[in-house]
């Protein structure tokens, strides 16, 4: 995966936006003020940090040596993703899409529904 393409994925979530808090290098992904994914997009190799469910952080890391527990992040939720090609990048994107939709399903409800965010059931539905 790109740099080019791993912003993209992150910037094409819904009320995804990118952030410099750290420096001008880091790319910080955000969704609702809450961070799904750090990056820094011109290190060679790329990689990219995201949050995952503990039980399937430790199983993405035992299957694939490109994943291991978050640098400079709470390793139990956090893993750090090489981006050297190994990986597939349909992979990369469930990666991205679940860290995005851990941090989503913390929001308050209404900002789950102006995100259209698929895992809110709205007041019409049974």
């Amino acid at each position: 995966m790109t740099p080019d393409a791993l912003k993209a994925v992150c910037l094409g979530l819904n009320g995804a936006v990118e952030t410099f808090p750290f420096t001008a290098e880091t790319s910080v992904f955000k969704v609702g003020g809450k961070v799904f994914a750090i990056t820094a997009l011109d290190a060679d190799p790329l990689s990219v940090s995201l949050k995952c469910d503990p039980e399937i952080a430790v199983r993405l890391r035992a299957a694939h040596p490109e994943i291991t527990g978050g640098w400079h992040l709470n390793k139990r939720h956090w893993n750090t993703v090489r981006l050297d090609g190994s990986l597939p990048d349909g992979l990369v994107h469930e990666m991205i899409e679940d860290s995005y939709d851990l941090i989503v399903a913390k929001l308050p409800r209404a900002q789950q529904l102006l995100l259209d965010w698929p895992g809110v059931r709205r007041p019409d539905e049974p």
